[in-house]
């Protein structure tokens, strides 16, 4: 038997999901599917429910999906277990976004201020989670996918003992995806390296036939397709990106494109309102519609826009790799061990790792361009100080953590910041001192 609880279950990424086990069906043959939320999310889990009982039925496969508001139930006997909810759900986001965004600051949901809040409510739940865990399924593999993935992955290598944590993101994914297009070859039939931190990470190798072609890549890279939807395509200079010698991914443009990201931000919002949370949400509510449909049985293109393009690739090769013990090579959030010269050992990174039954074993890259090195170490000292402070419930180490960050405006924009947001978020936020 090969039980899959999916804590999040509601998540409008859930499709994605169950398209890649039924993908990998002939060398992941699960029997189970329990797809778990919160009673706040119960009519979206029951759609999407339904939905995956639909898809299952076209595939022809005997998988059964479950759906249940009992997580311990869910995570009872389970051989891995996914995690992708977002606590607050969207409506969360849109104050993360919109109140730095009325301060003139950066509102990004993973490393700016909606970051840090997002880890605040989400890192004390993740390790309630993995207590259940070694309780109730103690030789399962949890695979997070929920923001912001480094940081949580941080709190979990630094405050727990659980050490078959991994966590993941579309990103490096979709960026090779990009490269492949580029440089006409398929997914499978090149290499390309990846270091650094979650939304952070930087293309560091690309080989084909043992050939490193990065330079050729880098000069064509205004044409790599975007695949994080919902992020302003300002192109990066070209000779900016030479002089790096690194492939950039999306994000990256918050902090080297930090002035105009921001000028588009505040005119958007000054506009209409709008934040990248709040086109999230009308896509979302645009894609349950969809789901709702009895005539639907399989992923609609339009889920693309979401923003999770390629996670069913990225998360379900990641547990078929690791049930197979496959020794192939994909980029995980896990603890740095020697890979990376400027973190330390117990630190968690972004890296490419050969995936074993045992886990990721990261690639040992060495030394990183001394240009990238002091914004790794920054977003670090950032990560490090928020998880310690959703563990310990601090309300000053919030606030230094936003401080330290670089897309934060100065400790005095900051506190205005950090104290409208744990107003807004105070239901989540109970017991900070």
């Amino acid at each position: 038997m090969i039980k899959i609880c999916t804590i999040g279950g509601g998540s409008s990424y859930t499709p994605e999901l169950i398209e890649g086990f039924i993908k990998r069906y002939d060398t992941f043959p699960v029997n189970e599917i329990c797809l778990v939320d919160v009673e706040a999310g119960q009519e979206k889990l029951e759609i999407v429910s339904d939905f995956a009982r639909r898809m299952i039925e076209k595939a022809g496969l005997d998988i059964k999906i479950i759906n249940t508001l009992d997580r311990r139930a869910g995570i009872k006997d389970a051989n891995f277990i996914t995690t992708q909810f977002r606590v607050g759900q969207l409506e969360a986001r849109i104050l993360d976004e919109r109140i730095p965004i009325s301060h003139g600051c950066l509102g990004q949901e993973t490393n700016g201020a909606g970051g840090l809040f997002k880890g605040l409510r989400t890192i004390p739940v993740i390790l309630d989670i993995i207590e259940e865990v070694e309780e109730l399924a103690p030789n399962a593999w949890v695979v997070n996918f929920a923001n912001p993935a480094g940081m949580i992955t941080e709190a979990v290598a630094r405050f727990t003992n659980f050490r078959k944590f991994i966590g993941l993101c579309n990103v490096p994914y979709g960026v090779k995806m990009g490269v492949s297009k580029l440089i006409d070859k398929e997914y499978d039939d090149f290499e390309m390296t990846f270091a650094g931190l979650n939304h952070l990470v930087y293309g560091v190798s690309v080989k084909v036939d043992g050939k490193e072609v990065i330079e050729d890549v880098i000069e064509r890279s205004d044409s790599i397709e975007q695949i994080v939807q919902n992020i302003n395509e300002i192109p990066f200079e070209l000779d900016f990106s030479k002089a790096l010698n690194l492939i950039l991914c999306p994000y990256h443009r918050y902090y080297y494109k930090s002035k105009q990201m921001l000028d588009e931000e505040i005119e958007e919002f000054k506009k209409n309102g709008h934040t990248r949370a709040t086109l999230v949400k009308d896509v979302e509510t645009e894609l349950f519609e969809l789901y709702k449909e009895e005539s639907l049985n399989e992923k609609p293109k339009q889920l693309e826009l979401r923003g999770g393009a390629h996670y069913s690739d990225a998360a379900c090769s990641l547990i078929d790799s690791i049930y197979n013990d496959r020794r192939d090579v994909q980029v995980v959030n896990t603890m740095n061990n020697g890979a990376l010269d400027c973190f330390a050992d117990e630190e968690a990174v972004e890296i490419s790792s050969v995936i074993t039954k045992d886990g990721p074993v990261p690639l040992k890259i060495g030394s990183l361009p001394v240009a990238v090195t002091g914004l790794l170490r920054q977003i670090k000292s950032f990560e490090i100080i928020s998880a310690e402070a959703a563990v310990k419930k601090s309300k000053n180490l919030a606030y230094l953590a936003l401080c330290v960050n670089p897309l934060s405006q100065g400790d005095e924009v900051s506190k205005l910041i950090v104290d409208e947001l744990f107003e807004a978020h105070s239901k989540y936020l109970e017991g900070f001192k």
